[in-house]
């Protein structure tokens, strides 16, 4: 059989607390924080100030007008670019009407504003 001794000099070496344990107090964990985040808000601050001069307003670029179509009764989208473009081919010109404006499947409603490609505006 073996046999295990403990001396007292180990015992209480064992028990012993640490002599370099932070400890911190309510006060100072918040003093911590603010310290911490400092440099979180400068950054946010500086983003903010130097980062409006970036958005582009616009004001220098041209405005381009555009033509539009008002879709009477009967109307379909065949006839439209027969109308606008007797000379180019009707799907080349239904194409670009239907991607200028959004539609799908080609369906249009009376009263509906088109806007007609540049190429095909007079």
């Amino acid at each position: 059989m073996s046999t295990i001794s403990l001396s007292t000099a180990t015992a209480i070496s064992a028990t012993a607390r640490p002599a370099t344990r932070l400890r911190l107090t309510a006060r100072g964990r918040g003093v911590l924080l603010a310290v911490a985040s400092v440099p979180l808000a400068v950054g946010i601050a500086f983003a903010a100030i130097s980062g409006g001069s970036a958005i582009a307003s616009g004001a220098d670029k041209p405005v381009a007008a555009v033509e539009t179509i008002t879709v009477m009764p009967g109307d379909t989208l065949w006839s439209i670019a027969g109308s606008i473009a007797p000379e180019a081919d009707p799907r080349d010109v239904i194409g670009d009407i239907s991607r200028m404006n959004l539609l799908r499947g080609g369906e249009i409603q009376i009263g509906q504003e088109l806007a007609i490609p540049a190429q095909y505006a007079e």
